[in-house]
């Protein structure tokens, strides 16, 4: 499917949105100096001028149909460029509907965050009314995902209502080791074989990490700590403990009644083959509250498939063994799609997962991302077919939500990936007490996140702004250049140090 576009440049967002109506097509990008473009294959040149939007759709030559173009007037004034882009935007969305005769669940929000818009426009007044005809009359989106991101919204907001989200500040600690790596992965994840001998001086960099926020945040408690990966657990029992104990050092250096001020300690144990009882205790002993267990399915032969070197049964057991240690807030992650599964296995999972009650479930639309190793398959060639890929993800979607409301699991936070299928969401169900607060801070952009560790994003979130810092995603860079990282971060919170922490004092 060849694209071109002239004009304003609204290239990137054109090619999200194309990418939603064409998610199996290899869009290639077509450039020329003097503006004319010649199309040898299917695609569409995409003209966004002042005053108008022309879309010239070329079915191809061998295809027997007519070339067709659209025309739309926009009478937004250049000078308002986030409505001017979205008009241009919701006016593709028109000619990808009309020529494909689809409508996406989403409409032509191609964003990460669609609850945030609504949120928002709470925040500043709107009613439910008013945020509803601007997701379905200005945005295309369905009425059922509308209902859904009011719902989502509104909830986010009660639940963030009693916390300081401007003037306080979360942390979290990257742990990018698994047992080994999945073939839908895209995050950092490094084999824990291949690096078990600089597991120690990866620990020491987050003390170094550690010790920069108790200098810089002058005594002042996260309000949450979340530790994902990776998988957390994939480190000994020894290493873990040590690791609780540096956090532990930090909380009570800040305040002696650190640990108890935590609104909430979150651990992703994650893999069923990493966890064990002297784990689970180590977090327990350390006030951790919050901990998952993810499955990503209950059948054995997909476990097989996509490289997870685990069992149902030793996810079950997982599971009860957390259980029996106390944990009473335990989240379990799906992912709907996976390949050879289709209804027959998502209403096997829902049937174990319900049969378990955990207290709140994250479901995933597969979103397969270039540096997963099922993309590499199906950039060599491989289609959806021969990899087992199901293309019906929206049924699957209403099995994952009807078991959630059985288990009497509210949706609390959502979030979208580009490649996901059936142009869907990923969202967070949890029972009346057990939110993730964290997931809504990170995800809502609401208060600043220090991120500590290799491949993590650390965000300064100040009134109409936010500003990013990275670290290294190589974890030997990292571990080499841990001074320089420190130092990028010190930057970036230095004024923000000086100014809204000061209320905390």
């Amino acid at each position: 499917m060849q694209l071109a576009v002239t004009g304003d440049n609204f290239e990137y967002d054109t090619y999200l949105l194309m990418h939603e109506f064409y998610s199996e097509a290899d869009l290639v990008r077509l450039y020329d100096d003097a503006g004319a473009f010649c199309l040898s294959e299917s695609g569409y040149i995409c003209e966004y001028e002042e005053g108008m939007t022309r879309i010239t759709y070329h079915p191809g030559e061998d295809s027997g149909i007519e070339k067709r173009v659209f025309e739309y007037p926009v009478t937004v004034s250049k000078s308002d460029k986030k409505e001017y882009k979205k008009t241009h935007m919701g006016n593709l969305y028109k000619v990808l509907s009309e020529v494909t005769g689809q409508s996406l669940p989403w409409g032509d929000l191609t964003g990460v965050r669609p609850t945030k818009l609504a949120r928002m426009m709470f925040e500043k007044g709107a009613s439910e009314e008013e945020v509803r005809s601007f997701y379905r009359d200005g945005r295309f989106v369905s009425g059922e995902k509308s209902e859904l991101a009011i719902e989502i919204a509104k909830r986010e907001m009660e639940i963030l209502k009693p916390i300081d989200t401007m003037n306080g500040y979360s942390l979290y600690i990257g742990i990018p080791f698994c047992p080994t790596r999945c073939s839908y992965c895209s995050f950092l994840s490094n084999p824990i074989a291949m690096w078990q001998g600089r597991v120690e001086e990866y620990l020491s960099c987050i003390k170094k990490e550690l010790d920069f926020v108790k200098d810089t945040f002058r005594g002042r408690v996260p309000d949450t700590i979340y530790i994902g990966g990776g998988t957390p657990t994939s480190l000994s029992a020894e290493e873990l403990s040590e690791l609780m104990e540096m956090i532990l050092a930090f909380l009570e250096a800040r305040d002696p009644e650190g640990s108890k001020k935590l609104l909430e300690f979150t651990v992703e144990a994650g893999r069923p083959d990493s966890i064990t009882k002297e784990k689970l205790r180590v977090l327990k002993n350390a006030g951790v509250d919050r901990i998952s267990v993810n499955p990503q399915t209950m059948n054995d032969k997909t476990l097989v498939r996509i490289g997870r070197k685990h069992t149902v049964e030793q996810t079950v057991k997982a599971f009860e063994l957390s259980r029996e240690e106390g944990f009473d807030n335990i989240n379990m992650d799906l992912i709907l799609g996976l390949p050879g599964e289709g209804m027959e296995e998502i209403q096997k999972t829902m049937e174990e997962i319900i049969r378990m009650k955990p207290d709140s479930l994250t479901v995933h639309s597969l979103a397969i991302k270039r540096s997963a190793g099922m993309k590499g398959a199906m950039l060599s060639g491989e289609d959806s077919a021969s990899l087992g890929l199901n293309r019906n993800p929206v049924k699957m979607m209403e099995v994952a939500y009807a078991g959630a409301g059985e288990l009497n699991l509210n949706p609390y936070y959502l979030y979208r990936q580009k490649n996901i299928a059936g142009n869907l969401e990923n969202v967070g169900f949890a029972s009346e007490g057990k939110y993730g607060i964290y997931n809504i801070l990170m995800m809502e952009e609401v208060q600043s996140i220090i991120a500590l560790g290799a491949g993590t994003v650390s965000k300064k979130v100040m009134p109409g702004d936010i500003k990013r810092c990275d670290t290294a995603k190589d974890i030997g860079l990292y571990m080499d250049g841990i001074e320089e990282m420190i130092e990028r971060k010190k930057k970036l919170y230095s004024d923000f140090v000086g100014h809204a922490l000061d209320s905390r004092v």
